[in-house]
């Protein structure tokens, strides 16, 4: 391969890396900012006498007002034996919890982002030692 195409390559991949990595960093940002705010709690796992019905989480919120709602079979496996869990709820939101702090689909847009920015990097890094090793 000529050395003019190495160089387009480490350019291009360092281009598309810087861009699109700080194009979803501020995506995640933006998606973080609109989940709002997740508050820690104890809650009560109700089993329902009808199966079909699925166990039914209670909670208190930090208004005093009692909270409930219904487990998706993800959750119920993860709350399965337990009398209590902890879970988070949504600062003025009603009957709205999951089991994790963070969202996942935030998470998962920010570790693309680092992904793609550390492309960036070494593609920056490669083209700059390349510049050295031919000067």
């Amino acid at each position: 391969m000529p050395d003019q195409a190495i160089d387009a390559v480490a350019e291009i991949f360092s281009w598309v890396g810087f861009g699109l990595g700080a194009l979803l960093a501020g995506v995640a940002l933006v998606m973080y900012l609109i989940d709002g705010t997740w508050v820690p709690t104890r809650a009560v796992v109700e089993h329902p006498e009808d199966p079909a019905d699925g166990p039914l989480v209670r909670w208190f919120d930090e208004d005093g007002g009692v909270n409930q709602a219904r487990l998706s079979h993800e959750q119920e496996r993860a709350v399965a034996g337990h009398d209590m869990t902890d879970i988070f709820y949504r600062r003025g939101a009603r009957n709205r919890m999951r089991l994790t702090q963070g969202s996942p689909a935030v998470r998962a847009v920010m570790l693309l982002a680092v992904g793609l920015l550390t492309v960036g990097v070494l593609s920056l890094a490669a083209s700059l030692v390349l510049l050295f090793i031919r000067g």
